[in-house]
């Protein structure tokens, strides 16, 4: 490819324009006009994530996303954080299993700007040694900020146990002992390999031209790739043989004043066609106020403050699960009625007034979930990345309209017949038998 390929995917019509253009170094760019907006979004997603990383280097993606941040051949970290703050922009990162992404969001006049630092950051980390010891202790600190989030650290727990030693069952972050592993060379080797213009897609939305946003991005990148001609890489797919996952009960001693129970089993891969019936009956179990474990847990009978139900999917395995959060005297009672309710669910008690419900919760979560140009930045950017489509939104809601109680009761059959698996973290002792499955 020696020239810039542009093209439509979606017309004003279909809820564009968006528009999208191969750079001859492999480097897509991708927009979505918002006239109306004033502000803009934009992205640059690297197809590499923590599932990436073989186990002596577990962390080193998301370290490369503290450090470039740390300073460039250009700026120093003052100078990056500031150059935003200045113009009342903001910009940050997040680390994925499967994909990095830095972004940054301002006023329509300064995207210029937001393209030159984000780009410049991508492409000119200087990684120093001190950068490197330093930023070691910042995410030390991170990872144990994140556990004592027993709320939130509990679900890295479930990953680990459900997946066991693979690379999903692993933290983002990696552990301490991982972290304190790392040395200078083998994240600059990891940012060097991995961070190829071939590998990398730039999202924008907002009050922006097209043409305008690939000329700069061609600007910012230019000097690094001028002489690379690649293919995009292909979007990721995950391999015919599932990752294996692992059930049984594990309890996780810790002296607080709330039980945290997650309750889970194999899910769908992200290509899967049935993943708008199982939006449709997340909603139905635990999605909302109206879900079942909602009323039967916290209405009824008081249990719990917090329950629901979540999923996440990847490119070739997926979890489905329940989470509540409740004095520990009363997580055994929680526990049995979270299994009656999805043995319940599984054998096909679903009400046609559940599934108007659940498709209703559905379709309301995808129109105002993209209301900002933030969401409709990413929506692109995943599009390109790991589905490889982007339907209109009027399609999407097609197919949750099409979404029938067979098609429910079917898939939830199927999900919660799935060997479960049980993380408990709480003021208990390590053994199993209170849990037992």
């Amino acid at each position: 490819m020696t020239r810039a390929i542009t093209s439509t995917l979606l017309s004003p019509e279909q809820g564009g324009p968006v528009k999208r253009t191969v750079l001859p170094s492999g480097l897509r760019v991708l927009t979505q006009s918002v006239p109306g907006f004033r502000s803009v979004t934009f992205g640059v997603w690297v197809g590499v994530g923590s599932r990436d990383e073989p186990v002596h280097l577990s962390g080193a993606t998301h370290f490369l996303e503290h450090l470039l941040f740390k300073g460039t051949e250009r700026r120093d970290a003052l100078e990056i954080s500031a150059s935003l703050d200045a113009v009342g922009g903001e910009m940050n990162a997040f680390t994925g299993k499967e994909y990095t992404c830095y972004y940054a969001r301002v006023l329509d006049s300064d995207l210029p700007l937001a393209v030159d630092v984000i780009c410049d950051m991508i492409t000119s980390a200087t990684l120093t040694e001190e950068d490197v010891e330093s930023e070691r202790d910042v995410i030390d600190e991170e990872i144990a900020m994140h556990a004592d989030e027993t709320s939130d650290h509990i679900h890295d727990l479930f990953a680990e146990q459900l997946w066991g030693p693979t690379p999903l069952g692993r933290s983002i972050t990696g552990t301490p002992e991982s972290v304190a592993g790392l040395t200078r060379r083998q994240v600059a080797g990891w940012y060097r390999r991995r961070y190829l213009p071939a590998n990398m897609v730039v999202s924008v939305a907002g009050n922006v031209e097209h043409s305008d946003v690939v000329r700069l991005v061609r600007k910012a990148f230019e000097r690094h790739w001028v002489s690379t001609d690649a293919e995009p890489a292909p979007v990721r797919r995950g391999s015919r043989r599932r990752v294996p996952t692992y059930g049984g009960v594990r309890v996780h001693h810790r002296d607080a004043e709330q039980a945290h129970l997650v309750l889970g089993m194999p899910g769908l891969v992200r290509s899967d066609n049935r993943r708008f019936v199982a939006g449709v009956l997340h909603g139905i179990v635990g999605g909302g106020m109206s879900s079942r474990l909602f009323q039967e847990v916290r209405e009824k009978r008081g249990l719990a403050y917090s329950v629901f139900t979540f999923g996440s999917a990847y490119a070739d395995s997926g979890m489905v699960g329940v989470y509540a959060g409740c004095l520990p005297k009363k997580a055994p009672e929680v526990l049995d009625v979270i299994r009656t309710e999805l043995e319940s669910i599984a054998s096909g008690n679903i009400t046609p007034d559940e599934l108007l419900r659940g498709k209703g919760q559905m379709r309301g979560s995808v129109v105002m979930g993209l209301e900002d140009t933030g969401a409709k930045m990413t929506r692109i950017a995943k599009a390109e990345l790991v589905y490889g489509e982007l339907p209109t939104v009027d399609t999407l809601l097609h197919r949750i309209d099409a979404v029938t109680l067979d098609d429910v009761r079917t898939l939830a059959a199927d999900l919660y017949a799935g060997a479960p698996a049980l993380t408990v973290m709480g003021p208990f002792d390590e053994d199993t038998t209170t849990f037992a499955l």
